[in-house]
């Protein structure tokens, strides 16, 4: 957890009061707060709370943003360049994209095989839609597929000779920090902002930042999946269409409503499997062009561990919390009242996806929200996948209630998460 600096302007409101302990054993940290006295409207019970010994530490408002990103995502960096996936709830990419950079820049001095980048892909979750931040906010669509993995994919595009493409969310190849930096920012340019129930101008979606060690032959060869794929849609829409107009002139329609076979037409068989024989041959080229992916990826893998390795960045909209003895500092539209709705129910999803993590339940409610969908393959990607959740709260004693809450998710989390990291 993190205490975020107070404001000039609430430098006279006061703080929340607060200690902290630690258990025997570990160094894991709890919190305990109490209301000012001021907050004479709060019951005795929501005046002071303690948390369980769930928290990794805590971070004072003294405390830079260095000391942040050294304590809690640095470490994480070896991981990554061993191809693992790492998460983290929190913002910190542009240390960790210099910090990345600088190890690949190392790797890359040593090795004339492969020239490694970093795959960028920046996006946010509204509602039930995801926005495409480096693709001009383009609709992007979150699906499962029937292989059971969660994609986002973008609007259809009809191409040449009837191919159908449907892209997949855009992903810029860096090559350098500087050129990583520059794509960061434009894209996070496009982010959505509103009016919260504390803010004029608050994040209302979650965004989803993610860097992946890449190479130019990976993704050369993931681009040829796509093309195959857009080769065979046309093909195989022929082969259903025959198969359909075969059927319904094979049949006919009695007065009674029945269907029976039709005297006057035999449905032509060689024409149904002409059909069907050239739509295997393009599925063939798909599961080619698929396996041609899985080989560069193994073939650059053992000599090169760090292929594939990711760090995801999860800024999550702030919950929207409110107590039967506050107002809300701004009015809200309807449509930001149902975002804010939006918003906790994808927090609580969240929080029992964790849950279910942590206790080995043999079925992950990850179908409860389009975050908890997306963020599937990363928590499943490894079995000792590193995450971790940094919590800001305000010190600022008007926002007790507030802070309290956000304590309160962070405690169920991390008690959830068997208290480790």
């Amino acid at each position: 957890m993190r205490w975020r600096p107070l404001n000039p302007s609430e430098a006279e409101t006061g703080e929340i009061q607060r200690e902290y302990g630690q258990h025997h054993s570990n160094p894991q940290s709890c919190v305990s707060i109490t209301s000012p006295l001021q907050a004479k409207a709060l019951s005795t019970r929501e005046k002071s709370w303690k948390s369980g010994f769930s928290f990794d530490g805590i971070i004072e408002c003294n405390d830079n943003n260095h000391l942040v990103f050294n304590r809690v995502v640095a470490p994480i960096i070896p991981e990554v360049l061993e191809g693992k996936p790492c998460n983290f709830f929190a913002y910190g990419h542009s240390a960790a994209a210099r910090q990345l950079s600088a190890a690949l820049e190392d790797i890359n001095s040593k090795n004339n095989n492969h020239q490694f980048g970093i795959g960028l892909r920046v996006f946010e979750l509204r509602k039930n839609i995801a926005f495409d931040l480096l693709n001009e906010r383009n609709e992007c669509f979150v699906r499962e597929g029937s292989d059971g993995r969660v994609y986002i994919r973008g609007e259809t595009e009809m191409l040449e000779n009837g191919k159908v493409r449907v892209r997949p969310i855009a992903t810029k190849a860096c090559w350098s920090f500087e050129e990583l930096h520059q794509e960061l920012q434009k894209g996070l340019k496009h982010r959505k902002t509103a009016t919260s129930t504390v803010h004029d101008q608050s994040s209302r979606t979650h965004a989803v930042i993610e860097l992946e060690i890449i190479t130019k032959d990976l993704l050369n060869a993931r681009d040829q999946v796509v093309e195959r794929q857009s080769e065979l849609v046309p093909v195989g829409k022929h082969a259903t269409d025959i198969y359909i107009e075969e059927q319904s002139r094979a049949v006919v329609q009695t007065e009674e409503g029945k269907f029976i076979p039709n005297p006057d037409y035999q449905m032509d068989q060689v024409r149904v499997d002409a059909a069907e024989a050239k739509k295997a041959e393009f599925e063939s080229r798909v599961k080619e062009a698929e396996e041609h992916e899985s080989e560069v990826f193994a073939a650059t893998a053992r000599t090169h561990r760090c292929i594939g390795g990711k760090l995801v960045f999860v800024d999550l909209a702030g919950a929207e919390f409110l107590s039967s003895t506050t107002e809300p500092a701004f009015k809200q539209t309807p449509q930001e009242k149902q975002e804010g709705r939006q918003i906790n129910t994808d927090l609580l999803a969240l929080k029992e996806v964790i849950r279910s993590r942590s206790s080995k339940k043999s079925r992950i409610p990850y179908c409860s929200s389009p975050l908890t969908m997306v963020l599937r393959e990363h928590f499943e990607a490894s079995t000792d996948t590193h995450s971790a959740m940094i919590l800001t709260v305000s010190p600022e004693a008007s926002q007790y209630t507030a802070t309290t809450n956000t304590l309160k998710y962070g405690d169920l989390v991390g008690l959830a998460n068997g208290h480790k990291r």
